[in-house]
């Protein structure tokens, strides 16, 4: 991926602009208005999603332009004020009582509703909003940090899990397992930068492993001994089940698995081609969208999604080592961690890899909320390309040696 490393500040305007990151972000708008418009084809829905998406996708690009005209260091300084307005948009959704404002949906209280018209889900936002924040936090400790050692470290992290343990708080008791997931993604990428030494985070992450591995051995072949020790009811442990078993929670939980794993499977290697699709999977549009891609365009298809996320992570990772200041490049990181997780988790619970949660494909999958939180990310990516200036005297080194606090 061509990356420019000449000094932006005496260059035109335009020349600022990272374009191939614009760019990558417009096929996703091609692709995303495309599969839409194919899965509107099913007779399940009154409304033109495709359209509604370009409309998000306009709003989207408007919003990353305003954020790259925003320096970095002006990102840094209003980081805490962003934390708090994200958290009382959470709260406010706890406190308030259930309206046309805050309605619920779906068995979740998670948007405020402007109008009746404009949805906002502050959850996602907040992604964003965290990766600042600790981004902000890392730098922080680490600029005033003079000697480093196991308390120093075990310091940041307590800082970490601090300023991260209100909005998943938050978030949580909106019933809202997969964002808390993203946000457990976005702190772990952010942590394995920040310095902390790995004589703490390998046993820490070792433990995490087992502690996992033995919930989801002991939901598998112990599921009483969940209910006994835990309190947790079996059939509560339905979404579990029915990942481990969809056939024979096919009439039930398991009939979007099902059906999602019968669309890919019939899509073959080059697809059923543009609006083709025969399979019926309810909110295709939605979390379900990359079902629609494997059953129309086939293995090809599907891969072909798969490289252009490869693109964008390459070049995020490439804008991340030579990002002048250790503030960007932890952001960064994050952003990168988030859209990892995104991808890994939704298209690997259409195929039975994991557990289904309500986790979108970005940029491609339909919605507001969701598409707009990803292009903050994107604003604040540019942001970063725009506002440098002294690319000329950056030589190339590993991330864990770019990103070195100044005293």
């Amino acid at each position: 991926m061509p990356f420019s490393i000449r000094n932006r500040e005496k260059r035109p305007l335009l020349e600022r602009i990272d374009w191939w990151l614009i760019i990558i972000v417009i096929a996703f708008l091609a692709i995303s208005v495309s599969i839409i418009s194919s899965a509107m084809t099913g007779g399940q829905y009154s409304t033109n999603f495709a359209i509604r998406q370009v409309f998000y996708y306009i709003l989207g690009f408007g919003i990353a332009l305003f954020i790259m005209l925003l320096s970095p260091k002006f990102l840094l300084k209003w980081t805490y004020v962003f934390y708090f307005i994200g958290n009382i948009l959470l709260l406010g959704l706890l406190v308030l009582p259930d309206s046309s404002f805050t309605p619920v949906i779906n068995g979740a209280k998670s948007w405020y509703v402007f109008f009746g018209l404009l949805s906002i889900q502050p959850s996602e936002f907040m992604k964003i909003i965290l990766m600042l924040t600790l981004s902000k936090v890392v730098y922080d400790h680490n600029r005033f940090t003079y000697y480093k050692s196991m308390q120093t470290d075990l310091m940041l992290l307590l800082k970490i899990a601090f300023v991260s343990s209100l909005p998943m708080l938050l978030i949580l008791l909106q019933n809202d397992l997969g964002t808390t997931l993203v946000l457990l993604a976005i702190i772990l990428g952010i942590v394995i930068v920040s310095g902390v030494t790995w004589r703490i985070l390998a046993p820490f992450l070792i433990t995490m492993f087992v502690i996992g591995s033995s919930i989801i051995l002991t939901i598998i072949y112990k599921p009483a001994l969940i209910e006994k020790t835990l309190g947790i009811q079996t059939y509560q442990l339905g979404r579990i089940n029915s990942w481990l078993n969809p056939a024979q929670y096919s009439d039930g939980e398991g009939f979007h698995l099902m059906e999602s794993m019968k669309a890919i499977g019939s899509g073959g290697l080059f697809g059923k081609g543009f609006k083709g699709g025969e399979v019926y999977i309810p909110e295709n549009h939605t979390d379900f969208i990359f079902s629609v891609i494997g059953e129309e365009f086939g293995f090809i298809g599907a891969i072909l999604i798969l490289i252009l996320f490869l693109a964008l992570f390459t070049h995020l990772f490439k804008l991340a080592q030579y990002a002048e200041h250790p503030f960007s490049t932890v952001f960064l990181i994050g952003f990168i961690s988030m859209i990892v997780f995104h991808v890994f988790q939704n298209i690997g619970m259409t195929i039975q890899l994991v557990p289904i949660t309500g986790i979108p494909l970005p940029f491609i999958s339909y919605g507001g909320s969701a598409l707009w939180a990803v292009m903050c990310g994107i604003g604040v990516a540019l942001s970063i390309f725009y506002h440098s200036s002294n690319y000329d005297n950056i030589k190339i080194q590993p991330l864990h040696k770019q990103i070195k606090f100044k005293k």
